[in-house]
């Protein structure tokens, strides 16, 4: 008798999501990290208040950890959405934060804010198209 073992190559259609996701939740949580580690040093080189380097800081690691929790769940595409739908509306705000023209944030602070927009926009970029990519 012949014992016939096959291993059934699995592409997952989520995977393009999922990485996105973790990526996403990776980096936010190191960028928190890093902005609670030096809110005193970038507070001077940005202009935004200690208290706000701290808070965006602590979002961000709280951000992160909900998000990589999120993209290890069965049922991804739901959470992906939200997460994709999150980064959009924090482009926007970033964007709204750095137009508004607040008279305390620097050149620097100006210019980081739009780059952590375009952070935000690039992942929500990646994450809809993993989230086209799954199956409805």
């Amino acid at each position: 008798m012949t014992n016939l073992s096959t291993t059934t190559a699995t592409t997952s259609s989520d995977s393009l999501l999922r990485l996105a996701m973790r990526a996403d939740a990776v980096l936010s949580g190191l960028c928190g990290i890093a902005l609670i580690a030096a809110a005193g040093p970038l507070s001077g080189f940005t202009g935004f208040p200690k208290a706000a380097e701290y808070g965006v800081g602590a979002g961000f690691v709280v951000y992160g950890i909900v998000v990589f929790l999120a993209a290890g769940l069965a049922r991804v595409r739901p959470a992906g959405i939200a997460t994709m739908i999150a980064n959009l509306l924090f482009t926007v705000a970033a964007v709204l934060v750095a137009v508004a023209g607040s008279a305390e944030l620097t050149t620097a602070g100006v210019v980081a804010t739009l780059a952590s927009g375009v952070y935000t926009l690039v992942f929500a970029d990646l994450q809809y198209l993993g989230v086209r990519r799954m199956k409805a």
